[in-house]
């Protein structure tokens, strides 16, 4: 193990990028969070999708960007201390390590709770099958980015073909009387608007593994075209997807089925059950578990790769900046993700870590959004609007998670502030 900080090869083209952000995107958001969502806003879970997928387009055109301009790894955080201070650019790197880490730790307990049920096991074995996954995860980023691509393209390609499976064969009972009835009244929450505005903030965060494409900056070859097309090409099929499963699990088993569902099985798994064909419900269960893995793999490779690039200012301890002798794998760096997400999965509540990462991460891309204005007109890829849109859909999205979840988060961040100026005081000759 080298004790320097060299730069990672460049060795991700646009179709590797690519399935890197379809991995990190599709996973707990379409499995899990549509039927929490559901279970809060009702049939309007499907405007919510589609809001949060306007509000996550102009956050990730925001983000390939900047990434573009500025083609190393760290994402936000590299971002905010090149167009904006080091306070934010600071701010920025530890939310996205606060709120991935809840995701990932999201993902580990969902894969482990897919698993567990459709073998029909005790759900009193969820936590340790969740280290388990982490572990297994760990080991594969451990051996390289190659090897994480070729794993990922597997579950990539499962998952999209449950889903895809899902659609065709809902659809019939989607365009069905019975379908039309479930999805009226369309808002049936007392509080429509408000419902509707914590929904599509759950379901914005259903989207944000686009952000892991920019966090491959340093190892994509020719970022500048590479990245904004990966971008653009994953939200496109994202967003079709999430809206065309949205509509025929609501319209298959009504906002009750879909809601309850979160709390004994896979929402869509139990969707399936319904359409009365064989085998529907075991492969989406199949297609659940490997995105579930999907995003945890995904998730390790981009916080790994921020908490290296907060290694090289100093912001954390040095030597999570040191990389293996092939200079591919930051492998401190990993296992220090890996045991922090190992100590989240602890709290084996999944509503809970995904609206605490829904918080976390809406901050996030308004920093993400602002430092996006900075960028020099004769440099901008996408017209400034665009910036302006995420920027303030963030700030205003980020409220409406439940009281008690930001009040932490703020919280979390004045914590933050408080280790980075210990960093200042005890160790100023390295900063």
């Amino acid at each position: 193990m080298s004790n320097q900080t060299p730069s990672l090869q460049r060795e991700i083209g646009v179709f590797g990028a690519t399935l890197m952000g379809l991995g990190s995107i599709i996973g707990t958001g379409v499995f899990v969070s549509i039927g929490i969502a559901t279970g809060i806003a009702g049939p309007s879970v499907i405007l919510a999708v589609a809001i949060g997928a306007i509000v996550a387009l102009c956050n990730g055109l925001s983000s390939a960007q900047l990434a573009a301009n500025h083609a190393v790894s760290g994402g936000t955080y590299e971002y905010g201390y090149k167009y904006l201070n080091p306070t934010l650019g600071f701010i920025a790197g530890w939310l996205f390590l606060l709120a991935k880490s809840a995701s990932a730790a999201t993902a580990a307990l969902g894969f482990a709770g897919y698993f567990l049920n459709t073998l029909d096991l005790n759900s009193g074995l969820l936590v340790p099958t969740a280290f388990i996954a982490v572990i297994m995860i760990t080991v594969i980023v451990l051996n390289g980015i190659r090897r994480s691509n070729v794993a990922n393209l597997g579950i990539v390609s499962l998952t999209l073909f449950s889903l895809i499976l899902f659609i065709l064969t809902g659809l019939p009972i989607a365009l069905s009387p019975t379908g039309v009835n479930n999805l009226t009244p369309f808002f049936t929450n007392e509080k429509p608007i408000a419902a509707l505005l914590q929904a599509t903030a759950l379901m914005f965060v259903a989207y944000t593994g686009y952000g892991r494409i920019a966090t491959l900056g340093e190892e994509v070859r020719e970022p500048r075209e590479t990245i904004p097309k990966a971008m653009v090409v994953t939200m496109i099929v994202t967003m079709l997807l999430y809206l065309a499963v949205a509509v025929v699990g609501v319209a298959a088993v009504g906002v009750e089925g879909l809601s309850d569902a979160t709390q004994k099985a896979a929402p869509l798994e139990v969707a399936a059950s319904q359409f009365g064909i064989p085998g529907i419900r075991q492969i989406v269960a199949v297609g659940a578990i490997t995105a579930m893995l999907g995003v945890l793999l995904n998730l390790i490779l981009g916080l790994s790769r921020v908490l290296l690039a907060m290694g090289r200012r100093r912001d954390m301890p040095p030597q999570v900046a040191r990389l293996n002798a092939s200079g591919t794998t930051p492998v401190i760096a990993v296992i220090v993700v890996a045991v922090i997400i190992g100590l989240l999965v602890l709290i084996g509540n999944v509503k809970t870590t995904w609206s605490f990462s829904a918080f976390n991460v809406l901050i996030y891309y308004a920093i993400t959004n602002l430092a996006a204005l900075q960028i020099p007109p004769e440099e901008r890829l996408y017209p400034k609007p665009i910036a302006v849109i995420g920027l303030v859909s963030c700030f205003f999205l980020a409220f409406w998670v439940e009281w008690q979840i930001w009040l932490v988060g703020l919280e979390l961040i004045a914590g933050g502030l408080l280790w980075r100026i210990l960093l200042d005081i005890f160790q100023p000759e390295s900063r």
